[in-house]
C-alpha cells in the first residue's frame, strides 16, 4: 500500500509539473522552448520581494530585474493600470511581487511602487508605468522587445529617469 502511494504522488506531481509547464508554454508562438520552463515557473510564482535594479548600456541607463533582463513599459497602460493580460502576459510577463519592491543600485525608490493587476496579484511599477520582462530576451542585457508593436500598442525599454527609451536597440541579440 506504501508503494503505490508513493507511485501516485510522484506521477501526480509529474503530471502537475508538465501541466503547468504546458499551460504557461501554451500560446508561446515562436518564443521556442528554450524558456518554456522561466515562463512556466514566472507564470506560476511572483517573487516575495521583486528588485529594480539599473544597467548601463547601448540604450543608456535602464531597469533592470534581479537576473539582469530589461525590464519595458507598455504604451497601452495608462493611469498605473496594466492592461497586458492573457496572451499578452505570457509574451510580457509582468514583473510581480508579494511584497514591496527593492529598489537596486542606480533606481529612485520614490519611482518604485506596485499595482494590483486584474487577476488580482502585484505587479511592479516605476513612475506610473507597470513594468514587464520579454519572454524573447533570454539573457541579462538584451533589448529585443524595444520598439516593438504588439498587442495593441508600443513597447519600450524604461530609463532610471522613469521615462520610455525611445531610440532603437543597436542589437537585437546582443547583451550589456
Amino acid at each position: 500500500m506504501k508503494y503505490r502511494s508513493r507511485a501516485f504522488i510522484a506521477a501526480t506531481g509529474t503530471a502537475f509539473f508538465l501541466s503547468t509547464a504546458t499551460v504557461a508554454y501554451a500560446g508561446g508562438g515562436s518564443h521556442g522552448l528554450a524558456g518554456s520552463a522561466d515562463r512556466a515557473r514566472s507564470a506560476v510564482s511572483a517573487s516575495s520581494s521583486a528588485t529594480v535594479s539599473a544597467k548601463s548600456g547601448p540604450l543608456g541607463k535602464i531597469l533592470v530585474n534581479s537576473k539582469g533582463h530589461t525590464l519595458y513599459l507598455f504604451q497601452s497602460d495608462k493611469n498605473n493600470k496594466s492592461t497586458c493580460n492573457g496572451e499578452c502576459a505570457k509574451a510580457w510577463p509582468p514583473l510581480k511581487t508579494n511584497g514591496k519592491p527593492t529598489a537596486g543600485s542606480g533606481v529612485n525608490a520614490k519611482l518604485l511602487s506596485t499595482i494590483t493587476r486584474s487577476d488580482g496579484s502585484k505587479q511592479v511599477s516605476y513612475n506610473g508605468h507597470p513594468l514587464y520582462t520579454f519572454a524573447d530576451d533570454t539573457k541579462a542585457g538584451q533589448t529585443n522587445g524595444q520598439g516593438l508593436d504588439a498587442f495593441g500598442a508600443k513597447w519600450y525599454v524604461l530609463g532610471t529617469d522613469g521615462k520610455q527609451i525611445t531610440k532603437a536597440s543597436p542589437s537585437q541579440s546582443g547583451g550589456y
